[in-house]
Order: C-alpha cells, then sequence, then structure tokens
C-alpha cells in the first residue's frame, strides 16, 4: 500500500525541530563569541552571555522533543493502518 503523505507535507514535530535547530545554533554562536575572548586573552563578556550559551541546551531538547513527537505520530499511524 502506497502512502499518501505528500512530500513537501509537515509530519507533527518537523516544526519543533526547527525551531530547536534554530535555537541551538544561536545558542553555539553565543558560545564561540563568549569564549573568544577567554582565549584571546580580552576581557571577557558579561555574565548574561554565558546564560545564552545554555540555549544550545534548550535547543537540543526542542528538536530532541520534536523527534518524540514525530515518532509518536508516525507510531499512532501504524497501529490505526492494522
Amino acid at each position: 500500500m502506497r502512502d499518501k503523505t505528500q512530500t513537501n507535507s509537515a509530519a507533527p514535530g518537523d516544526r519543533l525541530v526547527r525551531a530547536g535547530a534554530v535555537v541551538f545554533f544561536i545558542g553555539a554562536l553565543a558560545t564561540l563569541v563568549t569564549v573568544a575572548p577567554l582565549l584571546l586573552g580580552t576581557s571577557p563578556f558579561p555574565t548574561y552571555m554565558f546564560g545564552l550559551s545554555m540555549l544550545m541546551a534548550v535547543g537540543f531538547l526542542m528538536a530532541g522533543a520534536g523527534v518524540l513527537r514525530s515518532v509518536a505520530a508516525g507510531r499512532r499511524q501504524a497501529r490505526a493502518g492494522r
């Protein structure tokens, strides 16, 4: 039996995965900006920049939640197809 899903349609966790990837890369950029002065010997950035580095973990968790949501939707669809 052929799947009737269109190739350009979004699965139930896709937007969460994309948003998580964006937040992760913003956190990665903040981490690079925060660590660079420490490696170059210049004065470090304010403490809130270290907090922005935590966006990497938040983005990773968001993307993981999107993957789990997508897996759950796939399992529900497979059960309904039996």
